[in-house]
């Protein structure tokens, strides 16, 4: 987070769980889906949990690179889906893609296309990546930056006031 104007939005472990769960209550009614597939790194957490809910056993991994923390640039996909769940899309079977966070929708566009027909859900999405996603559970600002659970740890902090009591 370099921009001083930027909002962040912590989330704590609890509320990502929370946050995953009340997602995988929303897809219920969708299913069933006969696979996952996480968006790697930051939808392994939330495919996981969302797998545990709807009690889905094939689970699967794209994994897509589309920014150092300076520049983005274009998607470089890592890991490509197996053939095996690209087949079952194919034939009719139900696939969805969970992700934590659509931003710009760039990673989203790129995996859409490998799995035209899949259901797409992410725990958070901001307002430019918002439309390439069918399921969501909460909204921020674009210029809000989300510190996940992985990314923080506990620390000691001042008081607004500026006092140490």
């Amino acid at each position: 987070m370099s921009n001083p104007n930027q909002k962040s939005f912590p989330v704590t472990w609890d509320q990502f769980h929370r946050d995953s769960r009340a997602l995988a209550w929303r897809l219920a009614s969708v299913g069933p889906f006969d696979a996952v597939v996480a968006i790697a790194r930051g939808g392994l957490v939330p495919a996981a949990i969302v797998a545990r809910e709807l009690n889905i056993r094939t689970v699967e991994t794209v994994a897509c690179k589309s920014y150092d923390h300076q520049n983005q640039s274009g998607i470089k996909v890592l890991k490509e889906i197996s053939q095996p769940v690209l087949d079952l899309a194919r034939n009719g079977g139900k696939v969805l893609i969970v992700d934590d966070l659509v931003d710009t929708g760039n990673t989203a566009r790129v995996v859409r296309d490998m799995l035209p027909g899949a259901h797409f859900a992410t725990v958070y999405a901001k307002p430019k990546g918002r439309d390439m996603v069918d399921t969501f559970i909460t909204e921020v600002s674009q210029d809000t930056w989300i510190f996940f659970p992985w990314d923080l740890d506990v620390a000691y902090v001042a008081p607004i006031s500026g006092g140490t009591d």
